[in-house]
């Protein structure tokens, strides 16, 4: 049945208390815009503008505005007011009466075009500007045989890298400058713009050692994994000591469940029965059921149907546990005079909160390096949850961009959540004109194996919409280069951003009611 045309002077009612609200939210977030780095002052004003915009409903109002042919709200990310006050006007002349906003259509100074230009400056500075045809930046993680393999890199910016990620969890310094120096020398030789990502890497909670005897008496052969099935009982003990598997009776029952350490006991101090504990990115899920002094008793909820194999060194999440970890570890903070020296870019792990940012600002402005690309990596509930408060803190920095690690925040918060996610990410990133880097899995059947899947091509053509895509290493990593520059060309001119539905975003709300 078709919809009912839309009443004129009602609609002009409700977008004229979000202009209203907008402003009101603009008016009293002044304090928190004068603080940002001026290169972001038009951008932090506009974000907080589309925060308040993504406060309301919108799906009704969008729909009758789309029924008479009006500019719809569904595209206003980066021109949230100019939008708002434009269709304000043209919904006056509809009516036959007037509206007299602070600009008239095209002359607002954040409209579609000085957007998309503060959109591009920021990307710019953040990664150079792109010597390819294709808008959208090539980031790849470099593996640790680039150091000494002379043909890798070279082939790997013949083809099309544009950024070089080096991720600092794996190899040393002297491993990394020589990544660094082969890099360097092949922008020399083919005057191309290459960049150097680094990674810091954060708290890593992991399982601990698995080296178990065999059952076999004759050799000393051990398992390096745990078979988990469904319904089996695991210990996770709150120190680093090595795994064993369960012991059982002579009727073939469990005595003793089977146990793993972690590498970083403070990360399950705050567990409780009922949190929910992932191991190796998702792989196998299970429940705590009990928390001990020594250790935590796990039911494992899901695994392969012929049990599921955990190594050590496998990520751990624990979705539901409040982590009282700092984000800039020891280590990390080893690392950072190193990649203040060489990288153009740094990539901020496990970041949570607006305080963790500015420890990392203080630590790079002691590093003489304030300059250095600020990469937040989007990876847990936490991160995802503060991300206005996050944006707008990084924003004292001058060059700063977002990162969606969809891997782990698909284990954060359920697979079944991560497209919608990661569209709200680059929502609220091209409101505040903040470049995005897609990350996690893309073509990762072709770097490993030589062969895409079509859900692998899907989504990599959907990447397009970021302004950086990386690919992980692989055997295949200059097949995979090459087919995401081709797919990412054949999508340039058929895609930018996004549409959607406009309900309002608890993102936005939290924000403003913390």
């Amino acid at each position: 049945m078709p919809g009912k045309a839309p009443k004129v002077a009602k609609l002009i009612k409700a977008v004229l208390a979000i202009h209203t609200e907008i402003l009101r939210q603009e008016a009293a977030a002044e304090g928190i815009i004068a603080q940002v780095d001026p290169l972001y002052r038009e951008s932090a004003r506009n974000f907080i503008r589309y925060l308040a915009l993504r406060t309301f409903n919108l799906k009704d109002v969008q729909e009758q505005l789309s029924c008479l042919g009006l500019s719809s709200i569904g595209h206003s990310e980066r021109y949230t007011l100019a939008n708002i006050e434009n269709i304000l006007y043209y919904l006056h002349l509809v009516q036959g009466d007037t509206f007299s906003p602070r600009y008239f259509p095209g002359q607002h100074p954040i409209n579609y075009f000085t957007s998309q230009q503060l959109l591009n400056t920021h990307t710019n500075r953040l990664f150079g500007k792109s010597t390819q045809s294709n808008k959208t930046r090539i980031m790849v993680t470099l593996p640790g045989v680039a150091a000494d393999d002379e043909d890798l890199i070279p082939n790997l910016i013949g083809v099309g890298m544009d950024i070089a990620r080096i991720n600092c969890s794996h190899d040393n310094p002297e491993v990394w400058a020589s990544m660094i120096a082969r890099v360097k020398k092949e922008n020399t030789k083919k005057q191309r713009g290459c960049l150097i990502y680094m990674d810091l890497s954060g708290p890593k909670i992991r399982t601990g050692a698995v080296a178990i005897p065999s059952q076999k008496k004759k050799g000393k052969k051990t398992r390096d994994a745990l078979t988990l099935h469904t319904g089996d009982i695991l210990r996770l003990y709150r120190d680093n000591r090595p795994a064993a598997a369960a012991t059982l009776d002579k009727q073939g029952q469990v005595r003793k469940p089977a146990r793993i350490g972690i590498t970083l006991p403070p990360a399950i101090e705050n567990a409780r029965a009922g949190d929910r504990i992932w191991f190796d990115d998702g792989a196998i899920g299970g429940l705590i059921t009990a928390a001990y002094k020594k250790y935590l008793e796990v039911q494992i909820v899901r695994a392969q149907p012929a049990g599921s194999k955990v190594k050590g060194e496998k990520g751990i999440n624990l979705p539901d546990t409040y982590l009282d970890l700092p984000s800039l570890t020891e280590e990390d903070e080893q690392n950072l005079p190193f990649i203040a020296q060489h990288a153009d870019m740094v990539g901020y792990s496990f970041v949570r909160t607006p305080e963790d940012v500015a420890a990392l600002q203080t630590k790079l402005a002691q590093l003489n390096r304030q300059d250095i690309g600020l990469v937040l990596k989007i990876e847990n509930n936490d991160a995802f949850n503060n991300l206005p408060a996050l944006l707008l803190a990084a924003m004292k920095s001058p060059g700063i961009g977002v990162m969606i690690a969809r891997g782990d925040l698909a284990v954060e918060l359920g697979a079944e959540r991560i497209s919608e996610v990661q569209e709200q990410l680059m929502w609220l990133c091209e409101a505040a004109h903040v470049p995005v880097i897609w990350a996690t899995q893309v073509l990762e059947s072709m770097a490993k194996t030589g062969v895409a899947t079509r859900a692998e091509i899907t989504d990599a053509s959907m990447s397009g919409r970021a302004e950086c895509v990386m690919l992980n290493k692989g055997p295949f990593i200059l097949e995979t280069v090459q087919v995401l520059k081709n797919i990412l060309g054949r999508m340039d001119a058929h895609q930018q951003k996004k549409s959607d539905t406009l309900r309002s975003l608890n993102v936005a709300k939290q924000f403003f009611n913390p």
